[in-house]
């Protein structure tokens, strides 16, 4: 498929979506808070990987905690990005047009994730210096991933209910 039958596609299937949301009442409502929901915990995941793999990692290498932050934060959109492009590329996109829906569905919600979770993170007295056996780590990052997805939830409702966002994804997925 050449660029432009690829951006013929994606137009013809956002404004199928477009459509889809209209007929069912999202758009004129601002989207679905389980849609909202379902798209904020598909980002959780990818970033809860990557999240708690660079802290594991930052902590255990006693890395400066900019840099731990730096780390994790980074992983945070590989792997955001990954699952995402995982199911796209399952729909028939090639690895460019995949990337492109990813960064379209996910940098904002990822970067408003990553801003709270880490905020947390750091704001929690102590919780970065302590050690992977420390409970003060992990009961730190869990609640930060569980305030990461309530302050998200409402931001992936805005973008959804205007097409953007994880409604991109799901025009591939029909």
């Amino acid at each position: 498929m050449n660029h432009d039958e690829h951006v013929d596609r994606l137009q013809h299937l956002q404004h199928e979506n477009h459509a889809h949301q209209v007929r069912h009442g999202h758009h004129a409502t601002g989207g679905s808070w389980r849609n909202a929901a379902q798209a904020t915990l598909h980002c959780l995941t990818g970033c809860a990987i990557g999240e708690i793999l660079g802290l594991v990692i930052g902590t255990a290498l006693g890395l400066h905690n900019g840099a731990t932050v730096v780390l994790s934060v980074l992983l945070a959109f590989v792997f955001g990005y990954a699952l995402t492009m995982r199911g796209v590329l399952r729909a028939g996109l090639d690895l460019r047009g995949a990337l492109k829906v990813a960064l379209a569905a996910d940098t904002v919600s990822i970067v408003v994730m990553e801003l709270v979770d880490n905020s947390v993170m750091v704001g929690v007295p102590g919780a970065m210096d302590a050690g992977l056996d420390d409970l003060l780590f992990w009961s730190s990052l869990a609640l930060s991933l569980v305030v990461a997805f309530v302050l998200t939830v409402p931001v992936n409702r805005w973008l959804i209910s205007r097409g953007r966002g994880h409604a991109v994804v799901h025009a591939h997925h029909h």
